[in-house]
């Protein structure tokens, strides 16, 4: 039982499928949106269709052959959306004469660079500490069984081999492992991992955005794009400027202030 629990992890089992909840629902109201405002095309159909069928491989319904591994070799950070294809950003010249419309100026492309890197640096950050809890969780995951077995084993030597050594094998090695799983599984570290993990998620995907409608000739207004990431981020527009201008002027490696005030 203590082998299936922790090749299952219930508790990161349980924060995936929250995730995958708060996903689809974010999706389901972003298609009831353009519905309502009709004149859809091809293309949008199948951007929907993609976004659904990103979504449903990035988070697989438990216990149907294609669950998460619960201890991967690697973190990756969590990707529930399509992958972009690599568009070739416009030169300086063409850029620069885009400036003055669409709601974008040097300030604000210089801001959302800024913005970006910062990104960049805390999905590194929440890669780290991901890192850090799947590694308590595999140390975790395989002495809680290994201790339980020295248990049984040391219990069932009890009266057939002289000495105490059985007893205290027994005695030891049971209340190990009852440390070990009430550490793995009360402490939650499964969902540590996997929470840590999906934020570096997050990051990843605010990130692209930002790359992406940079290197695409401004699809998006500026000054819209500059409002969307500041509600994101859990900011207000003159603190999302104020993030920007201290990260420009930070040039070491000390740690500056995290992106978001969300999570």
């Amino acid at each position: 039982m203590s082998v299936v629990m922790n090749k299952l992890q219930p508790s990161q089992l349980a924060e995936e499928q929250r995730n995958a909840a708060r996903l689809f629902k974010q999706l389901h109201c972003q298609l009831q949106s353009k519905l309502s405002l009709g004149d859809l095309n091809n293309n949008q159909v199948d951007e929907a269709m993609e976004k659904v069928l990103a979504l449903d491989r990035a988070y697989p319904l438990p216990l149907l052959g294609s669950m998460i591994e619960k201890l991967p070799t690697n973190v990756e950070p969590a990707t529930w959306w399509p992958q972009r294809k690599t568009m070739q950003k416009p030169k300086h010249k063409q850029a620069s004469t885009k400036l003055g419309g669409n709601g974008w100026s040097r300030a604000l492309e210089d801001e959302m660079r800024e913005i970006a890197g910062v990104l960049k640096r805390d999905q590194q950050e929440y890669l780290r500490l991901s890192q850090k809890a799947l590694q308590i969780n595999k140390i975790l995951a395989v002495s809680g069984p290994l201790l339980t077995l020295l248990g049984a084993f040391g219990s069932v030597l009890v009266g057939s081999c002289s000495g105490t050594w059985p007893v205290i094998l027994g005695v030891v090695a049971g209340s190990m492992a009852s440390i070990a799983n009430a550490m793995e599984h009360g402490g939650q570290v499964g969902m540590v991992f996997e929470m840590y993990r999906s934020n570096a998620g997050f990051f990843k995907l605010m990130e692209e955005t930002i790359e992406t409608i940079e290197s695409n000739v401004r699809r998006e207004n500026g000054e819209v794009l500059e409002m969307k990431v500041a509600l994101q981020l859990g900011r207000s527009l003159s603190e999302l400027r104020e993030l920007a201008a201290s990260n420009s002027s930070r040039r070491t490696e000390e740690m500056g202030e995290f992106a978001s005030k969300l999570f």
